[in-house]
């Protein structure tokens, strides 16, 4: 599922504390986000409604299934045979506890779990984010980046303004705007992602940075 761009703002968000955190999704589909800090040295994982990541939807997930625990400065899952049907990092099988590493793939019953930390290479991104008067803008930059996050500061449910209507507002031919945009993907440090992610990932840092005020919309 496409993260939308409030969801992305809460990632970029969680990014820059330079906190761990895990992110996963509801029985609904809705984004849940959870900071592993001193005061969640130890996470219990479960179906049971009053785990810290509570999966109560998920019949696979035991009650009590696995524990998320600081050991240093890293993070360790742990399962020791408390769960019926185990716990898994990117596929494999964990027995007894295993280090996590930034953007492992937890999986307990059908629920998959992501592991963030801020060594990762987009929480770098993020921090370069953190001023806003660090990225330089020309003008017409500005105006095509205030185009292009115009619906989603409107509604947060509404996607990235297309080539087509930010040439519209600009006045600049669609060409013209998807070198402006490459820029931009540039300065942010989005250029590595896949393609169909770099909007939502712009309109995202952008507006969680500050970098626009209302009254540029």
């Amino acid at each position: 599922m496409q993260q939308t761009p409030t969801e992305l703002k809460e990632i970029i968000a969680a990014e820059r504390t330079g906190r761990p955190f895990v992110v996963w999704r509801t029985g609904e589909g809705e984004q849940r986000l959870l900071l592993l800090d001193q005061k969640h040295w130890r996470v219990t994982i479960g179906r049971d409604p009053a785990a810290d990541v509570a999966l109560p939807w998920d019949a696979e997930v035991s009650r009590t299934h696995a524990l998320l625990e600081q050991v240093g400065r890293g993070w360790t899952l742990v399962d020791d045979g408390l769960s019926r049907n185990g716990s898994f990092v990117n596929g494999t099988r964990v027995i007894g506890r295993q280090r996590l590493r930034d953007k492992d793939r937890l999986v307990f019953g059908a629920t998959p779990v992501t592991y963030r930390e801020a060594s990762g290479g987009i929480t770098q991104t993020a921090s370069a984010i953190d001023s806003p008067a660090a990225i330089p803008l020309s003008p017409m930059q500005r105006k095509v980046l205030i185009a292009l996050c115009r619906p989603v500061h409107a509604s947060a449910s509404a996607t990235p303004a297309t080539n087509r209507k930010i040439a519209e507002e600009v006045y600049l031919t669609v060409d013209a705007v998807k070198a402006h945009l490459r820029v931009l993907f540039e300065r942010y440090g989005l250029s590595q992602l896949p393609q169909n992610e770099k909007r939502a990932r712009l309109v995202a840092a952008a507006l969680a940075a500050g970098a626009l005020a209302p009254r540029d919309f």
